[in-house]
């Protein structure tokens, strides 16, 4: 996975649900955030 900051990270993620795209991608995604301590708050 490339480099990215903490932002790029959660906007990728929200992207990513947003798209649809592939399961493994997001949990790839949702991994690295837990990792980091991130919370992806979507607010619809």
């Amino acid at each position: 996975m490339k480099i990215m900051s903490n932002e790029q990270l959660i906007f990728s993620y929200r992207d990513a649900l947003k798209a649809g795209n592939e399961e493994e991608w997001i949990l790839i995604l949702k991994q690295e955030m837990d990792k980091r301590g991130l919370n992806p708050m979507i607010l619809e």
